[in-house]
């Protein structure tokens, strides 16, 4: 069938607008002006971001099944304990979802990729408050559950996903003239709330000892997930290995694919580990940490959907309602894909 469908062309680096420029990718770029069935059918072929997409859009349904099959048998409506389970698992699957939706659209204008990855960003930081939720609930090491810090946590927790945010979406507007500061700008956009979030995981499984320290069988898939977790930092930070040899890995094997694969493992391993220590944990936290209710799980979760979608709406408007111009045709770049006019952003 796809046979008899017309594929898109995929173009150069030399042949679309720097804004759409990838370091050391070469080749496989779809056009600038894509419409959105172009946009759709380009899964199907093979170009720079297919890889992309599929490793975000597949797993986002495994997250589903595994949220869907939580609610069903562990019945969260009677059982406030897994409320923390349930946001997290949430947050899990709109992140890939959010991430495969923008790489699949960010081609219809220069103006749809910022949006795009606006809402790409706001997904990733509500992930990150999810992470919190759920290290507050059953992370915690013995000895600060119920601490100053532990009920600060999730507060806080929250203002670094507003900063995380609207630091990574005002990233991608230096991002023409000062590549390097922007990158920098959004590498530590997101390093900080994850460091935050990880300070007492951190504590408990690498300077913790004696009493106190919940040294269970469960540290082995912290491990896993922290080791993933920095190697999915190096490699969005590097561009490594396009970087070392440009143009050999346009299609397969760029940092942005592993990048992808690498979160997407490690978000599996810390699944895995909630789980456990929510399981093993559960009568010791039931009897000495606060009661687990809608103001610690899922109200701080629905505030950060509506201050994300307030920062995405803030970034956004001004570029929907910019001045729009036609591309220069200097006889080297793709054709237009319409009449319509270019924004200037």
């Amino acid at each position: 069938m796809l046979s008899l469908i017309r594929l898109p062309r995929v173009f150069t680096i030399n042949q679309v607008p720097k804004v759409f420029h990838e370091d050391g990718i070469i080749s496989g770029y779809r056009h600038p002006r894509s419409s959105a069935t172009d946009c759709i059918l380009s899964l199907f072929q093979m170009t720079n971001e297919t890889l992309n997409i599929w490793t975000h859009f597949l797993p986002t349904w495994y997250f589903f099944w595994k949220l869907v099959t939580v609610v069903l048998m562990q019945t969260p409506w009677q059982n406030s304990f897994v409320w923390p389970l349930v946001v997290f698992l949430l947050s899990c699957c709109i992140y890939p979802l959010a991430s495969s939706c923008a790489h699949t659209f960010s081609t219809m204008s220069a103006r749809a990729r910022h949006i795009c990855f606006f809402f790409d960003y706001g997904a990733l930081s509500f992930y990150s408050l999810g992470s919190a939720i759920i290290y507050s609930a059953y992370v915690f090491p013995d000895k600060w559950v119920s601490s100053s810090f532990h009920r600060w946590y999730v507060p806080i927790a929250v203002f670094n996903t507003v900063i995380c945010t609207f630091l990574a979406c005002y990233s991608r507007f230096p991002e023409y003239w000062s590549p390097n500061f922007s990158k920098l700008l959004r590498v530590a956009a997101f390093a900080y709330p994850y460091l935050f979030d990880n300070i007492p995981l951190f504590y408990r499984v690498f300077l913790c000892v004696g009493e106190g320290c919940t040294d269970n069988g469960t540290n082995i898939l912290h491990y896993k997930h922290i080791a993933l977790a920095f190697l999915t930092a190096f490699l969005f930070a590097t561009h490594l290995p396009e970087r070392l040899a440009p143009g050999s890995f346009d299609y397969i094997g760029h940092s942005h694919q592993l990048f992808h694969i690498c979160g997407i493992l490690g978000t599996h391993f810390q699944m895995q580990a909630m789980e456990q220590d929510m399981v093993a944990r559960r009568p010791w936290l039931v009897q000495n940490s606060f009661p687990i209710t809608f103001a610690n799980s899922g109200g701080p979760a629905l505030l950060c959907v509506l201050l994300n979608l307030a920062i995405i709406a803030l970034f956004s408007l001004p570029l929907l309602s910019a001045p729009v111009c036609k591309e220069k045709d200097h006889g080297k770049g793709p054709k237009k894909a319409s009449a319509k006019p270019q924004p200037c952003c």
